[in-house]
């Protein structure tokens, strides 16, 4: 069985490449939730086993950072690479606490792979990048197939390749949204894909407050210099949580389904949004 997920706040992540453990403990330091160290495009073919081999030794034992997410990014699974990752992910010393899954076109690829880590008993938790036709097609069923999977990611680059479009917020809104539905199906968090232009700050706040208004939990950045914009886009802010905290106590004292606060009916399925907009806050305030 897999390990029951900790309540995690997902507003930011970045990733650093698998070659250079000595960027992790910065990474872990930059303010951002979520931190991903990279085996797959930031890695050369020639240096994979290297990245490999330092990635599953440092991302479980690297101190700093207590509350950020750890991840490792493992290669396709489809690929000799990426097979060579779940045999170090199922091998290691220490369990990684999450891998992410790149270029998955189906659900049975993310169920064979946590059926493999519940058989090494790997507490291993998963997240899916939604980037191939396939994986959009298949998307919700995707989200369900695993009780280890705690968010989906938007890859918007691929995934604009493989519709034969532009990367624009337009021309990708469809394919957002029926991710965006697809996590929200299965419960969890949905993550978009990082801003690459550096210069333009403006655009990286409108984009990622649109991606907030359509239903995304966080967005991806390049750069360590976004993430405290990127933050502030994705936390709730006082007057949000204080009502969210009003609902949940009066569902709490209450014995039915619906309520009346503050004028307004409540019903018991909006408790799912009112507890993820306090476990944000409380994650962000972390000491």
């Amino acid at each position: 069985m897999s390990a029951a997920p900790r309540i995690q706040s997902r507003r930011s992540f970045i990733f650093t490449p698998g070659t250079r453990p000595d960027m992790f403990p910065k990474a872990l330091a930059s303010g951002t939730d979520m931190v991903c160290v990279d085996l797959e495009d930031a890695v050369a073919p020639r240096d994979k086993p290297e990245a490999r081999d330092k990635a599953f030794a440092y991302v479980p034992v690297t101190e700093g950072g207590a509350g950020v997410e750890r991840i490792i990014r493992i290669n396709c699974l489809r690929t000799p690479e990426g097979m060579a990752d779940v045999k170090a992910l199922i091998e290691a010393p220490l369990p990684a606490p999450a891998v992410m899954l790149p270029k998955v076109k189906g659900p049975e690829e993310v169920r064979n792979l946590a059926d493999l880590l519940a058989e090494y008993q790997r507490p291993t938790r998963l997240h899916v990048i939604i980037e191939t036709n396939e994986a959009l097609e298949a998307a919700v069923e995707i989200g369900r197939c695993s009780d280890r999977i705690d968010g989906l990611f938007f890859g918007g680059v691929d995934m604009a390749a493989d519709l034969r479009c532009r990367t624009s917020w337009n021309a990708l809104l469809y394919a957002r949204s029926r991710v965006v539905h697809a996590a929200a199906t299965a419960g969890v968090d949905v993550i978009d894909v990082p801003w690459l232009d550096l210069e333009d700050e403006a655009g990286m706040i409108r984009e990622a407050e649109a991606a907030a208004e359509l239903g995304f939990t966080g967005k991806g950045t390049i750069h360590p210099k976004q993430i405290p914009a990127i933050n502030a886009v994705f936390m709730p802010d006082a007057a949000t949580v204080a009502h969210a905290r009003k609902v949940l106590d009066a569902f709490a004292a209450a014995d039915g389904g619906l309520l009346v606060v503050d004028g307004k009916l409540i019903e018991k399925p909006v408790l799912r949004s009112m507890t993820r907009i306090v476990n944000t806050w409380e994650n962000a305030w972390r000491d």
